[in-house]
């Protein structure tokens, strides 16, 4: 069981969340095939803050040689859509089904649209 009670499916070969992300996927898959969008996509992420790298010379605290003299301090955050597409007139949607908004997804979809412009589409 999953944090929010959601269970994980396959279907096509691929894991879903949710049946409510399956559900989705299902809907905009005939949607494709009907010529209503194209270019379906799944689990596409987005860069919301790069990594934070320290520079050393060419050995670094411990006297072990680092990758082009740099460590990574920080990951960085992504945000990964559910589903990208376009649309019938080519605009580029942003989907995402949602059972419960976290904290969390509250501040990266406002992330995406600071940072990329893009307004989530949320189900």
């Amino acid at each position: 069981m999953a944090k929010y009670g959601n269970k994980q499916v396959f279907y096509d070969g691929k894991l879903f969340d949710s049946k409510k992300e399956l559900a989705r996927y299902k809907e905009l898959s005939l949607l494709e095939r009907a010529g209503e969008i194209s270019d379906l996509k799944m689990q596409v992420p987005y860069e919301l803050i790069p990594p934070a790298f320290e520079t050393y010379e060419r050995y670094g605290n411990s006297g072990k040689r680092l990758k082009d003299g740099k460590r990574c301090i920080e990951r960085g955050v992504t945000y990964k859509a559910d589903f990208v597409y376009k649309d019938r007139h080519g605009k580029t949607v942003v989907e995402d089904t949602k059972g419960v908004r976290t904290k969390e997804y509250i501040l990266k979809r406002k992330l995406m649209l600071y940072i990329h412009g893009i307004r989530i589409r949320e189900l």
